[in-house]
């Protein structure tokens, strides 16, 4: 076809468009003004899936749950159909398009999330409510497979990783100023502090926890130059500044607490610390707390400071067991996981079931003002615990199996790259995740895509790394641009 046929084509297309558009505005339905927004969004659905990768970190952290306005499904939009419908074209394209490196699919950590999967979905078929096990699994499947199996293949192209750095940070920081404004418009108040991310996030825990997991990375973007202009130096600090205060005003002490972890496993690698030597020092320190535990207890106990709008009252709150009716919650929540665990140690009650089913488990002693029949306050309140009574000691490994894959790739990636760049990204990824590693003892939130899309997502760029970057000839993310 000719250029000038390829012109005559297009604009009589387009008057066509226009004619059809503008009758049936002229009858109040206005749905066909979205046809080119759609035309386009599926040409660069087939054509640039890197595009729309980078895109679900930008809305991830603007998303909202449509349960919010009272339906009873629980779905965040616009990402989780974008997911679900990347996971969608990528089966497609494994299937007629081969340039899709099979190395991915070799890889460890790729073997530990098969072994992760697999589990979940036997865990699904014994499941004590096996529609919502399904529900879960599904779910899931869109969380995990585009983020991770597309991810690596996105960055492959190193430039991306900060892309989608950025990409992320960018959709948080509206998120933050509207969090800010609200808090500040009611006095910075801690009964505030807890709801005003609302309905961006759901509460203050999993706001602080992805403020948490994305500091580490442009704190070290920040202090690092790798030919960055003027310009863009001084935007990668009012970014950093805005992280900061945030995490302050988030009042999230586990958020607090994974960020001093993060600079705990940094101080380790920086100086080489070995881990058997941690390790020592680790069981030598529980030892004593285990010799010591009732007095430890009975010191806690005695504790009255509950959380406050001040900062070190709030800080001190954290060990407060005795009158702090979050810190009693979550002690409650986990007594209840490991009663159900103890029930079904093997199979477990079925992922995305506990919610359903932890109530009856609950003891007296152990109930709290905050504590609720109807499974609608949360879950487990901590990660580890959550699969482990869904499903079983055999899916507790398998996350597990995740997380040690995750840190001996990252620190072979930190001991042996010789491209820098490579090697910094390796790092700054491997302590954001480190912060989510430490923070899901007191928080479950993978099943949200606040926290999926970034931890898989970093996930697979350090898979990436070592794959493809970490031996290459040294390159700046600007050269590359």
């Amino acid at each position: 076809m000719g250029k000038k046929s390829k012109i005559l084509l297009t604009t009589g297309i387009s008057l066509i468009y226009i004619i059809i558009n503008t009758f049936l505005i002229a009858n109040e339905l206005y749905w066909f003004s979205l046809l080119p927004v759609l035309v386009i969004f599926g040409f660069v659905f087939f054509y640039r899936l890197d595009l729309i990768y980078i895109s679900v970190a930008l809305f991830t952290p603007l998303s909202i749950d449509i349960t919010n306005f009272g339906s009873s499904i629980g779905l965040a939009m616009p990402t989780e159909p974008i997911l679900a419908a990347l996971l969608l074209v990528f089966v497609f394209k494994l299937f007629y398009d081969s340039s899709y490196d099979k190395k991915i699919f070799t890889h460890p950590i790729s073997y530990g999330i098969y072994f992760y999967l697999l589990w979940m979905f036997i865990t699904t078929i014994t499941s004590d409510d096996i529609s919502v096990s399904i529900k879960w699994f599904v779910a899931k499947l869109w969380l995990i497979i585009p983020m991770y199996f597309l991810g690596v293949s996105v960055f492959k192209e190193i430039k991306n990783i900060p892309r989608f750095i950025w990409a992320y940070t960018l959709g948080f920081i509206p998120v933050i100023i509207f969090t800010i404004s609200v808090h500040a418009a009611n006095g910075f108040s801690d009964h505030a502090a807890h709801w005003a991310m609302s309905p961006f996030f759901n509460d203050h825990t999993s706001y602080g926890a992805m403020l948490a997991m994305i500091i580490p990375i442009i704190f070290g973007i920040a202090i690092t130059t790798d030919n960055k202009s003027q310009n863009t130096r001084i935007f990668t600090f009012i970014a950093l500044t805005i992280l900061m205060i945030a995490i302050y005003f988030s009042i999230s002490r586990a958020a607090w607490l994974s960020l001093i972890i993060a600079i705990g496993v940094f101080i380790m690698m920086k100086f080489r610390i070995k881990l058997s030597l941690v390790m020592t020092i680790a069981l030598i320190g529980f030892a004593i707390i285990f010799s010591f535990r009732e007095q430890i207890i009975m010191k806690m106990e005695k504790n009255k400071q509950d959380s406050s709008d001040n900062f070190m009252e709030h800080v001190q709150s954290a060990s407060n067991i005795a009158t702090d009716a979050s810190n009693l919650e979550r002690i409650n929540r986990w007594n209840s996981a490991i009663k159900l665990f103890m029930d079904r140690p093997i199979f477990g009650w079925g992922p995305g079931t506990y919610q359903f089913v932890y109530a009856p488990y609950q003891s007296v002693s152990d109930k709290t003002v905050i504590s609720t029949n109807v499974g609608n306050k949360g879950t487990a309140h901590s990660e580890y615990l959550l699969i482990l009574s869904e499903e079983g000691v055999l899916g507790l490994v398998s996350f597990l199996v995740i997380l040690i894959l995750i840190a001996i790739v990252s620190l072979n990636i930190y001991k042996t790259a010789k491209n820098n760049v490579a090697k910094k990204y390796g790092l700054l990824l491997f302590l954001g995740l480190i912060t989510y590693f430490a923070h899901a003892f007191l928080n479950n939130f993978l099943d949200t895509d606040k926290a999926a899309v970034p931890f898989w997502g970093f996930v697979a760029a350090i898979v990436a790394i070592d794959l493809y970057h970490k031996d290459t000839i040294e390159d700046t993310i600007e050269e590359k641009k």
